[in-house]
């Protein structure tokens, strides 16, 4: 079966900001935040301060991975430069994401350099309160005057908008905001990351959640999906179930399958969140294929020659 990865990241180094403060490598993997808690956030296998393009090919390619969408957030840093030059030095496999702060006094600057000059495709926004924009902004509204500008910005420059709301019961976690938000750029195209990150006991709300952001120019990543539903374990169980909503809500031609390495191989094999979605019993061979392939190759990969 052929694979594109949705989901992935490059990682120079790690300069994360969230609301523990900066989080900063410490070695063997790990980083620690201001406040002194240390996390494991890259696997050794991958690297002991970074996650570079090779490694992550490298992981891909042991799979039979065929290309890859390098994305961005607070966790790791913001990786403009460093996905900019992954992209152009295997352009076969990897598309990706730039991102930027909009509280910056420069920001149309920022924006220039990185949509004008360096020609990005792609942006990509975390505006979660543990790791994204709200961790260390006051709540944004999702549907308000900062947000539109972004949004504006994106929709003048035809870019794909990835999105990551955070989780069910945060603040950052605005589904009829976002709605209204789409609705008034139905030019542009949105990722919604991480199927809107449901937990456990969370079935009936990420099913009147995904009727409310079934709208056609709405795509949804499964990255981490399986992780969000601990402590079960692989098999997953329940990111079976919330896949197959997502199936029966928007539609197989939505859905498209994301690892979120290299954090995620902190917790669980590559291998494990391929085979959660291509041994789901509850998924036809024609979902699979557009999950894992179809749609991502239609969305992000549709002006790139390949195979």
């Amino acid at each position: 079966m052929k694979i594109i990865d949705a989901h992935a990241h490059v990682v120079q180094y790690i300069a994360g900001t969230g609301s523990q403060g900066e989080l900063r490598a410490c070695g063997g993997g790990k980083a620690v935040y201001a406040t002194g808690q240390s996390i494991q956030m890259i696997p050794e296998e991958i690297g002991e301060y970074d996650a570079a393009p090779e490694a992550i090919l490298k992981v891909m390619d042991s799979h039979e991975v065929e290309k890859a969408v390098l994305l961005q957030g607070n966790y790791f840093g913001f990786q403009n430069l460093y996905t900019y030059e992954a992209m152009q030095k295997y352009p076969d496999r990897f598309t990706g994401a730039a991102t930027y702060d909009p509280f910056c006094v420069q920001a149309d600057r920022i924006r220039t350099h990185l949509f004008e000059e360096l020609n990005f495709r792609i942006i990509k926004y975390e505006v979660s309160n543990g790791s994204g924009l709200m961790s260390y902004h006051p709540t944004v509204d999702l549907d308000g005057e900062i947000m539109h500008q972004v949004y504006a910005h994106a929709a003048k420059h035809h870019l794909i908008f990835v999105i990551d709301i955070g989780r069910p019961g945060n603040n950052c976690w605005q589904i009829d905001a976002l709605r209204n938000a789409i609705l008034r750029y139905p030019e542009m195209n949105f990722v919604v990351c991480h199927l809107l990150a449901p937990q456990l006991g969370d079935g009936e709300l990420l099913k009147r959640s995904l009727e409310k952001l079934a709208l056609p120019n709405v795509w949804f990543d499964l990255a981490a999906l399986c992780l969000n539903s601990s402590p079960e374990i692989y098999p997953y169980p329940t990111a079976m179930e919330y896949v197959k909503y997502g199936v029966d809500i928007v539609g197989a031609d939505r859905l498209m399958w994301g690892s979120d390495i290299p954090s995620a191989m902190t917790r669980d094999t590559y291998r494990h969140f391929i085979d959660f979605v291509a041994e789901n019993p509850k998924l036809g061979e024609t979902d699979k294929r557009k999950i894992f392939y179809d749609n991502a190759k239609q969305l992000y990969f549709a002006d790139t020659s390949g195979t």
